[in-house]
């Protein structure tokens, strides 16, 4: 299945290029248990919902994963 490239707005003035993730290597979050798959593309991170693979993907950069990871581990986010 392919997929088409996101495309997001602009954060302070700095557009991430688009991706093409139709031939990314998808990896399962919790070992296949889980709904959240992510692909590393181009020094990029990928992430999408499993149980919906052609809706777009979100694209962070390795500061932002490292954010997002971060704020998740400390309960800022609800996962589930």
């Amino acid at each position: 299945m392919a997929e088409s490239t996101t495309h997001q707005r602009p954060l302070m003035g700095w557009v991430k290029p688009e991706l093409d993730l139709s031939n990314a290597q998808w990896q399962s979050s919790s070992g296949g248990l889980g709904d959240v798959q992510i692909a590393f593309v181009e020094g990029f991170i990928a992430m999408r919902n499993s149980g919906s693979p052609g809706n777009p993907s979100l694209i962070f950069t390795p500061a932002e994963w490292g954010a997002f990871v971060s704020g998740a581990r400390e309960g800022e986010f609800d996962l589930t």
